[in-house]
This record gives C-alpha cells, structure tokens and sequence, in this order.
C-alpha cells in the first residue's frame, strides 16, 4: 500500500450492497484463547491484517503452532500449560493494543521469563491499568514507567481476585479474565459495561462464568482452571470497519449501501445508537444470533437533516473506537453536539480527542475542549475547496480512515501521509472505496 494518497474531489452518488473483513475483536480473541484450548480450533473469515497477524507471530513464538489459508485459520492449542519457549524469548504485539494487554493475562502460568515489546506508537501507551490486577493475581511484572517493554514471569501459585474496573475497558476486563481463567478458584470483576465478546466465548466454550448487569455495571463471577477443547469460529463482519461506509453513506448525497453480516451485539453498536439519535437513517435487517452475538445487515441512506447530540456518558463505552467518526457526522449537523467524559480517547494509539479537535478546526468547525469533554458547533452548510494535508498522526489507522471519509464528503483537494497505517486493522478499506467509486490517487 502506498504511503500517501491524494483525494481531489467528493464521492459521487452510489447504491451498493457489500461485506466488511472479519471482527478485529473477535479475531484476535479467537486466535488467544484458541491457543488455549485443548486441540485444534478453526474460524472462518479471520480478519488479515497486521494486528491479528501480530497474534498469530506472537502464539507461534510461544510455542503454538497453527495454518491459514485465505479460507481459514487453525490453531492447534496444548490447553492451559502449553506455552513453551526459551527464558528471556521477545514476543512482539505491533501495533495492538489489544493483543498486548490480552496476552499478558495468558501469560499469568508461563515458567520462563518473556519480554513483551510493541511498536513506537504502542510503547507509548500506559499499561498501568493491567500491571496493577495482573500483581494481584500473582504474576511478576517490570516495567518501563507502565509501558513497554513488560518483563513478565508467571506463577506456579496464582490467586483468585476481586476487582473494580470503573473505565469501561474491555482490554483490561478481558485481560483479567484470561488469567481467571487458568487461576483456580473464583475471580470476580465489578465492570463498567464495555465490550463482552470474551464473556460470549466463555459462555459457548462452557466455562463457569456468571454475569450480571444493573445501572450500566457488570458484576462477573469466573470460576478458572476448567479445561475446554478446540472449537470452530464464523467470525462476522466488523461494526467497526462497517462505520467508515455507514458515516459516508450518511454525508453523501442521495446514496445508500447495504452492509451484510455485521457484528450488531449491544456492546458494540453505540455508534449507530449515537447517530440514530442525530436522525440518521440507518435500518438493521436479518438479525439473527450466532454463539451470542447478534449479527444483522446495516442498510443506510442519506441524511441530510441531521442535528447535534449531548451524548449520554453512559453511551462512550460502546462507540470508543468510533467516535472520530461521530465527530465527523457532528461537524455537518444542525446544532452544538456535546461529549463528556471521553478521555478514554487520549489512550488510543494517538490520542484522539486532540487529533479530532485539531482537525475540526483545520476544516472550519467551532468547538471547544475542557479535559475530557467536547463540544462541536455543527455547519449543515459546510463545503470545502482549499488544500489540506494529513500528517503527524502516530500512524493511527482510525485517524488515517476518518480523513479519507472526510475528503470524500467535504470536498477540497487532500494529501493524507502514513496511509499504510490502515493495514493494522482493514487493508481492504481502499479497495472497496473505490469499488463504491471513490477516486483516491
């Protein structure tokens, strides 16, 4: 993929019906706790992209073995005490943020010392908030000032805990639950409501896991140490990657796409409930559910009467990795949008909550930032027809993809820097713009 593409002029109307890649979530979970299991486990439509390959590197140097075609991927995992590698072994996560706080859960038994490394963004990063329950449970962690390198060596003694996770972070929830599950005993964890797409695995692989939900709290009881054998995975479509086309359907004219088997689970579509609110037309066709999730087709039609949001604090969790995406929609609706409570953005592989201010200013959109709140003074009027160039960004793909919505959208001409950085998580995102008929140079 080149570096730097360059955008000339706005996406023409379009009616299209398409698949988005593999869950990244579900993808990197499968090939973790796949690792886990007692002989092989197989998915269907894994997502190919660096941050899942970084998994299956990551596995492999750990001592598990697996094959992927472009139809499936097997993993052939040993069950809990099969990780082998030599003491002091470098295992790398990339640039995932997910892979590497998931793994150190796993990690929670291992014999030998490991050092876990990441990308330039990635080391930048704090894991400050899975040191701290990863020591409770007996694991000997360093740290470089709680980001990586982690020198991590398990336990042969690890204890059950009990934990408040108050920041709505899947990572750290699931995290702590991949050590649960090989720690005898009962581990509970009192959650902000964030992503369950562990839970949901747990809850089909059969172990003993009990959920309950109230006042936008989870209380979760995981009794660990029970084995389960490999099982087989028909991994959805990303609501994630499926954003990018639903919030360019939304800002092009006359247009409509049709969006098929997507991931549409509660804990995920905060930003089609955020965007419905702003009068978005966006429909969910053919729900059905598959191993607990809910898979449906997103149909979208053109908005043009959108109008601002105060987003309800409570929603942040559930749309954190679409929110650069919102803002776009916020920057053409009728109003002042208002956010609360969204510092979670600036622990994201840039921080987010400055990149999408500065680059709402840079398009000619009043908004005002205090800590961790935003507020976005919408111009249903907004066109653009002077140069503008996308660079120094960390190399966050969600920052990357949501300029290139934008070029679309507003118009102007566009030089958007580092577009390689899309490969971490949808390397196909170009492909398909341009089959829906973007022209991007």
């Amino acid at each position: 993929m080149k570096k730097t593409v360059l955008i000339n002029e706005r996406i023409k109307t379009f009616n299209k019906i398409i698949n988005v890649p593999g869950d990244k979530s579900l993808s990197i979970r499968f090939v973790l706790i796949g690792s886990q299991a007692i002989g092989k486990s197989v998915a269907k439509n894994l997502l190919i992209s660096e941050d899942v390959l970084s998994a299956l590197n990551l596995i492999k140097k750990l001592g598990i073995n697996y094959k992927l075609n472009k139809n499936y991927c097997e993993i052939y995992g040993k069950g809990f005490n099969g990780f082998n590698f030599k003491n002091n072994s470098i295992i790398n996560a990339g640039n995932s943020g997910t892979l590497a706080r998931l793994i150190v859960g796993l990690l929670i038994n291992s014999k030998n010392t490991v050092i876990l490394k990441g990308d330039k963004s990635l080391s930048k990063r704090d894991f400050s908030r899975i040191i701290k329950p990863m020591q409770m449970f007996g694991l000997n962690i360093k740290s470089n000032n709680s980001k990586l390198p982690l020198v991590i060596k398990g336990t042969e003694y690890s204890r059950p805990i009990n934990y408040t996770e108050s920041k709505g972070s899947a990572q750290v929830k699931s995290c702590i639950l991949l050590a649960a599950m090989k720690t005898p005993g009962i581990t509970k964890i009192n959650s902000v409501a964030s992503r369950d797409h562990t839970e949901k695995l747990f809850i089909n692989l059969n172990l003993p896991i009990k959920i309950k939900k109230k006042n936008n709290f989870e209380y979760i009881n995981l009794n660990g140490n029970k084995n389960f054998k490999g099982f087989n995975y028909n991994i959805p479509g990303d609501i994630s990657s499926s954003s990018f086309f639903i919030v360019l359907t939304l800002l092009s004219k006359k247009s409509k796409i049709l969006i098929k088997n997507v991931n549409v689970s509660k804990s995920r579509t905060g930003v089609i409930d955020i965007l419905k609110i702003m009068n978005a037309k966006i429909y969910i066709k053919n729900k059905r559910i598959y191993k607990g999730e809910n898979i449906a087709d997103i149909l979208v039609k053109s908005s043009n009467r959108l109008k601002a949001i105060n987003c309800p604090a409570k929603m942040n969790s559930r749309a954190i990795d679409e929110f650069l995406l919102i803002f776009l929609v916020c920057s053409l609706a009728k109003g002042v949008s208002k956010f609360k409570n969204i510092g979670e953005l600036r622990n994201k592989e840039t921080d987010r909550l400055k990149f999408a201010n500065n680059f709402l200013k840079k398009i000619g959109i009043k908004t005002k930032i205090n800590k961790d709140n935003l507020k976005i003074y919408g111009n249903p009027n907004l066109k653009l027809n002077k140069t503008y160039e996308i660079k120094n960004f960390d190399k966050d793909h969600r920052a990357c993809m949501v300029s290139i919505i934008a070029a679309l959208v507003f118009g102007g001409k566009w030089k958007i820097n580092d577009v390689d950085s899309i490969n971490t998580s949808f390397p196909k995102f170009i492909s398909i713009l341009k089959k829906i008929g973007a022209k991007i140079h």
